[in-house]
């Protein structure tokens, strides 16, 4: 099955999903073998490839790693348009709008469009909106975007209802790595309620009662990335978590 209509046909199920974000930039290679070890183990679903800023040669390295070792769906998560390989199995072709900057709304599509067309990489078009997390974050400083204000739960399901209705896939709500205010519960539940399309929420998830509460609240899958590269193990408590919000019956 495709990562799309997996995702897609978890929403309908009311199956909540992990992934596990890893930024070959930011990893060592011990701790990046730990935390793939518990990774798989836990049975995460998805493994998020990427970050800001990619300066040396890992991301193949880290790709190829992985699918050696498992078979859990590769998305890369890139932070710009030299962030690809073919090694993956998907990516998120992100377009940035909580921000209004034309480069990152359609520009390095455009670049990187020839490339995928021809890629065995699944495109998943998706509606990108940074969230004030309380710091000035790498994302922010390098989109050279606001990030939209955490108390504006309007005008983030505004502007997600926009990115659904202009053909966005999946719509991600991120604070942000390292983010001190993580997305608030009113905010998932504003545009969970507002859009169809499955919602990816990540930045500053670093507990497991955070996790229940976004869930609840209505994300359909968790990123978590941070958290992992100071005590890997909390991976297991929190797909764990997760994978306990299940239901085999889809309510017609």
């Amino acid at each position: 099955m495709k990562i799309y209509n997996d995702l897609a046909y978890k929403k309908k199920l009311g199956n909540k999903s992990i992934a596990v974000l890893i930024d070959p930039d930011k990893m060592k290679l011990k701790q990046f073998q730990n935390t793939l070890d518990i990774a798989i183990e836990a049975k995460v679903d998805y493994f998020f490839i990427g970050g800001s800023l990619i300066v040396n040669d890992m991301l193949d390295l880290v790709l190829s790693s992985i699918k050696d070792r498992c078979d859990i769906p590769l998305i890369l998560f890139p932070g710009n348009s030299f962030q690809l390989s073919y090694k993956a199995d998907g990516i998120l072709f992100l377009s940035l709008i909580s921000g209004r900057n034309a480069e990152l709304l359609i520009g390095k599509h455009v670049i990187t469009a020839p490339y995928l067309k021809v890629s065995p990489l699944e495109i998943i078009p998706t509606g990108y909106m940074l969230i004030d997390g309380g710091v000035n974050s790498t994302v922010q400083y390098m989109s050279n975007t606001t990030p939209i204000p955490n108390q504006k739960d309007d005008i983030a399901m505004c502007t997600a209802i926009a990115g659904e209705m202009l053909g966005l896939k999946l719509m991600y709500l991120d604070a942000g790595s390292g983010a001190k205010t993580p997305v608030s519960k009113t905010m998932i539940n504003a545009v969970s309620n507002a859009c169809n399309c499955p919602l990816i929420v990540g930045g500053g998830i670093r507990t497991l009662e955070k996790v229940t509460e976004n869930l609840e609240a209505g994300a359909d899958l968790i990123v978590v990335g941070t958290a992992f590269e100071n005590d890997p193990n909390l991976i297991f408590e929190m797909a764990k978590t997760v994978h306990s919000f299940q239901n085999n019956t889809i309510n017609i």
